[in-house]
């Protein structure tokens, strides 16, 4: 019997340490990712706040304001229907302009083409636009989380939309501004009066000079 109940006891000793070694190394690996997603954390943040600046200036472009003047009635967004755009694939996405061409004609906006951008490797949606469409190009804007606004030298009321790898989705429908809703200037941003229009890059749209 006290055979028996030495083996016994051996039995839940050994099955104790077991357990302490196993408890050991899951705290300790728990210790170890804790210490990583902390380090990750922090540099994460640290890197978000580097880019909080330039997401806040149209991520590097120089913006130009909605409106002229604050003291002024400020321009409104559009009717979709009245905004023109045509939408160029700058990724190597196949079919990526003519989806979302499909899912702008969907919130009625005006969708004169779609094709491929010049370029595959855009990275980041930009809508282009000129000095005579700045409340259409705002409009199309509103209806992106990941775009910049770029001005060119373009006269038409025409707003060419290409698509960078960073798109993901549109804006939900609920979350843009409606027609007539005022467009507000974005801090940062240079007065339409202010804009040297010699100085703006050439509409990509015509044969290089």
């Amino acid at each position: 019997m006290q055979q028996y109940s030495d083996e016994r006891q051996a039995r839940k000793q050994y099955v104790h340490h077991r357990q302490v070694r196993v408890f050991s190394t899951i705290a300790a690996i728990l210790v170890v990712a804790l210490v990583v997603s902390v380090f990750v954390f922090f540099h994460t943040i640290g890197k978000s706040n580097a880019d909080v600046p330039q997401a806040q200036t149209n991520y590097g472009a120089p913006l130009v304001c909605a409106t002229n003047d604050p003291k002024k009635s400020p321009v409104a967004y559009m009717q979709n229907g009245n905004v023109e755009v045509n939408v160029l694939n700058g990724t190597k996405a196949v079919g990526l302009a003519r989806a979302v061409g499909d899912a702008l004609v969907n919130r009625h906006f005006n969708v004169s083409s779609v094709g491929d951008f010049t370029s595959r490797k855009v990275e980041r949606t930009t809508i282009y636009y000129g000095m005579n469409n700045i409340a259409q190009a705002y409009t199309v804007y509103s209806n992106f989380t990941d775009a910049k606004l770029v001005m060119d030298n373009r006269q038409d009321g025409v707003v060419s939309l290409v698509i960078g790898s960073t798109f993901n989705d549109l804006t939900k429908k609920g979350a843009t501004p409606a027609a007539g809703a005022q467009i507000k200037n974005i801090k940062g941003c240079t007065l339409p009066s202010k804009v040297d229009q010699a100085k703006l890059p050439q509409d990509f749209r015509q044969p290089k000079k």
